[in-house]
């Protein structure tokens, strides 16, 4: 007997077999952006188990106090990185997105003013960081950190943006593997060379893993995508712009990270060890997510040619499908979160606690990103800045007052707290940009009516 084949019938009247389930994936996932989102999901992926691989031995290893310090100064570096390149990633995403022709140049001047801003940076991050984390951090731990992330750290992103820009994702999702794969052997040969490495020796092996994937990425980019060629002269019409791609990006970290360094200042390195390893958890439960926006961004500015309605159309459409994820990630943090200190040793037990705490945050992250990248792309990056930068200060000024009482506990209210502002700012500033785009185009009419319209 013939198998059952399930049709629907066409305008002719005919029975047309419906299309099986198989034949409807493949369609789907046949377009750039499905292609670029497993992409760059399958590089997250890859990430993440090495990243899981050397963030168990570095905690197990250092222990929380030293993990807190660690992780003290990468965030304070973060905070800073993002002024490296003066917001060039972002331009070069934006313009190459629009126009392919314009890569090499847009490449030449990231590249240029990347390490010109970078050398600059790290000097002055260094000094800060000597004032604000505390004296039992060695300084040239701290200097070693700071030149692995804003000069090598930022070459790579610079190679990954460019990647992107072209939509190239296979590239970039390699970029991400390739940073955490050199730091992995790195620490590896470390922990089987020496019995218990202290922080110095873990922010060595940080730089020299840095410096390998940064030169690879600029030498990759180059023989792909073609030479750099500097022309600073495009410059002089966006600086405004890639001002506010720096300043978004630092707000970011702000309210994303800054709470880890306040934590080991404020309270206890210990006490910055179980909320470090409790947000990575959180990171990680996000990168779904995250592939999805990276894969989305170019898009973003592609529909914000027909204006932020056409961008935040895009962006409720990829909200829909994603959001579900989301609640089901927070679900999987609520119960798992058991599990963790069986995994990372008797010393982390305090994470379950903030695990808990925290496991709201993919949902809240999801809400606000689509609505931040399609305010990005319809042509508002300053507003978007704006908002961010008051979350930012929010946070900081809520920290400084709740982790002297609570510790951990009050970083993660206030972590829950920022983000929820930060969802209710950016969705307020779409409700405002759409009302005043109503009003003008009403006045408009108007006006073209023969109403008599002031001035």
């Amino acid at each position: 007997m013939a198998p059952l084949v399930s049709t629907h019938l066409s305008e002719d009247g005919e029975a047309l077999p419906k299309p099986s389930l198989r034949s409807v994936m493949q369609c789907k996932l046949a377009t750039p952006l499905a292609r670029n989102t497993l992409w760059s999901l399958g590089g997250y992926g890859m990430r993440l188990v090495i990243q899981a691989a050397y963030f168990i031995i570095i905690a197990r290893c250092l222990g929380p106090g030293q993990y807190g310090g660690f992780v003290a100064a990468t965030a304070l570096t973060g905070v800073i990185s993002p002024f490296v390149g003066l917001g060039c990633g972002g331009l070069l995403i934006k313009n190459v997105a629009r126009d392919r022709r314009l890569f090499r140049e847009y490449w030449g001047n990231g590249l240029f003013i990347t390490l010109v801003s970078g050398c600059g940076l790290t000097m002055l991050t260094m000094a800060v960081c000597r004032l604000a984390l505390p004296r039992s951090i060695p300084m040239l731990a701290i200097s070693l950190i700071s030149i692995s992330d804003l000069i090598f750290m930022k070459l790579l992103d610079m190679a990954a943006w460019a990647f992107q820009g072209v939509e190239r994702l296979s590239g970039n999702a390699r970029l991400n593997v390739l940073a955490s794969l050199t730091r992995l052997a790195g620490i590896a040969g470390l922990s089987l060379t020496i019995s218990r490495p202290g922080v110095l020796a873990w922010s060595a092996v940080y730089l020299v893993g840095s410096i390998v994937a940064g030169l690879i990425g600029v030498v990759w980019v180059t023989l792909s995508l073609g030479i750099p060629r500097l022309a600073l002269h495009r410059m002089r019409g966006e600086g405004a712009e890639g001002f506010y791609f720096s300043v978004s990006q630092s707000a970011m970290t702000i309210y994303n990270d800054i709470d880890k360094t306040m934590v080991a200042r404020l309270s206890t390195l210990e006490a910055a060890g179980i909320y470090a390893a409790s947000y990575r958890l959180i990171d990680v439960s996000f990168i779904p997510v995250r592939a999805l926006l990276n894969a989305a961004y170019p898009g973003f500015f592609r529909s914000g040619t027909g204006g932020l309605r056409a961008s935040i159309a895009y962006g409720q459409r990829l909200l829909k499908k994603i959001l579900p994820y989301s609640v089901l990630a927070f679900a999987a943090l609520i119960i798992g979160a058991p599990l963790v200190p069986r995994i990372l040793g008797s010393d982390y037990a305090h994470v379950i606690e903030a695990l808990r705490w925290l496991a709201l945050l993919p949902v809240l992250k999801t809400l606000h990103y689509f609505v931040a990248d399609s305010l990005t792309g319809g042509g508002h990056q300053g507003l978007r800045t704006c908002v961010q930068v008051v979350v930012a200060v929010f946070n900081i000024l809520v920290n400084l007052w709740i982790i002297p009482v609570y510790g951990w506990r009050g970083a993660a209210w206030s972590s829950l707290a920022s983000d929820g502002l930060l969802f209710l700012g950016l969705w307020s500033a779409v409700v405002y940009l759409r009302y005043t785009s109503a009003s003008d185009g009403v006045r408009e009419i108007r006006c073209g009516t023969g109403v008599a319209c002031s001035n």
